[in-house]
């Protein structure tokens, strides 16, 4: 079977994502949720906020997806990172995850890199 390139969706928090940051760098395959801010029918474009941050969304792929503000998305895509290190997100796949408890999904994503970083080391050893 041949590979197609994609890569996966490393899960990240919104407020991971600044310039200082090792998944801030051009073409990285994320996996990012948050809420709807605004939706510009016009560009496409959907800006997502969790907390104080915001990220704006490339959505000119996706298809069937409906956008209401104030509630919940998750998206896949790649990092474009623009001149003045503005992130945007080009997504490939979009789903709304309202009922999901974005605190909860934070810790859980904390508990799961303690984990596999604990996997790395075993094997290391």
């Amino acid at each position: 079977m041949a590979s197609t390139g994609l890569k996966p969706g490393v899960p990240v928090t919104l407020r991971e994502l600044e310039p200082s940051s090792e998944m801030f760098k051009p073409g990285a395959s994320l996996r990012v949720t948050g809420i709807l801010q605004s939706y510009d029918v016009d560009s496409a474009t959907a800006v997502i906020q969790d907390g104080s941050v915001s990220l704006k969304v490339d959505t000119q792929n996706l298809r069937d997806i409906s956008f209401r503000t104030n509630s919940a998305y998750q998206f896949i895509g790649e990092l474009l990172i623009q001149a003045d290190n503005e992130a945007i997100l080009q997504a490939r796949i979009g789903r709304i995850v309202d009922g999901l408890d974005l605190n909860l999904y934070q810790q859980s994503l904390l508990i799961r890199r303690q984990h596999e970083a604990k996997l790395r080391n075993s094997r290391r050893a």
